[in-house]
C-alpha cells in the first residue's frame, strides 16, 4: 500500500476489520501486548483480546491505551480524520471535518484534539547540532484597532476592565527553527528574557549558532552561544548568514492557519494547536503514508473529554 490521497486511503480501509488488523500490526507487530500489565501472550476473543496473566486477565482491544480509547466512531473515520488533519497545511476546522466525515461538530472537535494529543512531541527535542538556529517570537490575537475602545490597551492602566472582564493582550509564542530542519514552539506568559532564554537553553546545546532580531530579551545569548542579530527597526533583514527569515516564513503559515481556519484559540488549548502546526512542519518531507504511519505509532496517549475541557 502506498496511498497518496484520501480516496486511496479509504479504498484500502474498506471495513473496520481491515483497519483493526492494520493498526494491530503497526502497534504490536507479531507480539500483541496487554496494555494493562504488558503481558505479551494474550489470546484472541470474539471482540478483541484477553490477557493470560492470572492477576490481570483483562479484556482489551487495540484501542485501549491510545487516543482511540472509548471512542465509538469507527477506525475508518478516525483514519480519514488523521489524514485530513495532518496533510492540510494550515489545518482543518471541526466544522469542516464534521461536514466531510458526516459526524457532529462536537465529535469532530474532540477528534481533532485527540489527534493533537497524538502529534505532541513525546520527548524534549534538541536543535542546533551542526545547524544554524533562528529564534523569534510571534503574537496571536486581535488587532488593537479592531477592539472596542474600552478593551483597547491603555498605557496608564493595563488592567482596564469592561463589565468585570480584564483586558487580554495577545498570546506570545516563542519559536526555534533549524534551517532546513525542525521547529519547536511554546506558548509563554510574556516576552521577557527569562521565558525566551530558558526556552532556548532547553532546546539548543551550548556553543551552537543562534540568530535573532535585536530585541533586548536576547542580549544574554552571547554568553552561551554564537549569537548574531539583525535590526528590523532599521529595515535590516539580512546580513550575510544572519537573518530570521526562516522562522518568519513559518509564522506566516501559523498565523494564516490560526486566523483563517480556526479564527481564534483559547489560552487553555493554544499549546495543542502549536503541537499540530509543529508536527506537520517537521514531517513535511515524508510521504503521506510515512507521515500517517509515524503518527499512528505515537498514538499511545489517552485523552478523556473531561480532561480536555478541564473538569
Amino acid at each position: 500500500m502506498d496511498f497518496k490521497s484520501l480516496i486511496q486511503l479509504l479504498d484500502y480501509f474498506k471495513d473496520e476489520q481491515t483497519c483493526i488488523e492494520y493498526y494491530e500490526r503497526l502497534r504490536w507487530g507479531n507480539e500483541p501486548a496487554c496494555p494493562h500489565c504488558g503481558c505479551t501472550n494474550p489470546y484472541k476473543t470474539n471482540r478483541g483480546w484477553k490477557c493470560r496473566d492470572k492477576e490481570c486477565h483483562k479484556k482489551f482491544t487495540v484501542k485501549v491505551g491510545t487516543i482511540f480509547e472509548n471512542s465509538k466512531i469507527s477506525f475508518r473515520i478516525w483514519f480519514a480524520a488523521i489524514y485530513l488533519a495532518t496533510t492540510s497545511k494550515k489545518g482543518i476546522s471541526s466544522v469542516q471535518l464534521a461536514t466531510q466525515l458526516n459526524i457532529t461538530q462536537k465529535t469532530a472537535w474532540f477528534v481533532l484534539h485527540r489527534i493533537r494529543e497524538m502529534l505532541k512531541s513525546k520527548s524534549p527535542d534538541m536543535l542546533g547540532e551542526g545547524k544554524m538556529v533562528e529564534a523569534d517570537e510571534a503574537y496571536i490575537g486581535g488587532k488593537e484597532q479592531n477592539k472596542h475602545h474600552i478593551k483597547r490597551r491603555s498605557d496608564k492602566d493595563l488592567n482596564l476592565t469592561n463589565e468585570g472582564k480584564p483586558y487580554k493582550s495577545k498570546k506570545v509564542i516563542v519559536g526555534l527553527i533549524e534551517r532546513n530542519g525542525k521547529v519547536i514552539l511554546k506558548y509563554v506568559p510574556r516576552a521577557d528574557a527569562k521565558n525566551m532564554v530558558s526556552f532556548i537553553k532547553k532546546h539548543v546545546p551550548e556553543g551552537s549558532t543562534v540568530y535573532s532580531d535585536q530585541s533586548s530579551v536576547y542580549k544574554k545569548l552571547h554568553k552561551t552561544y554564537t549569537h548574531g542579530s539583525v535590526n528590523h527597526a532599521l529595515s535590516v533583514y539580512v546580513d550575510g548568514d544572519v537573518h530570521t527569515n526562516t522562522i518568519e516564513n513559518f509564522w506566516s503559515i501559523l498565523k494564516r492557519g490560526i486566523y483563517g481556519i480556526y479564527h481564534q484559540v483559547s489560552d487553555k488549548h493554544v499549546s495543542r494547536y502549536l503541537d499540530e502546526f509543529a508536527a506537520r512542519f517537521n514531517t513535511r518531507e515524508l510521504t503521506p503514508q510515512e507521515r500517517f504511519d509515524g503518527f499512528l505509532e505515537d498514538a499511545e496517549s489517552v485523552l478523556g473529554y473531561n480532561t480536555l475541557i478541564g473538569k
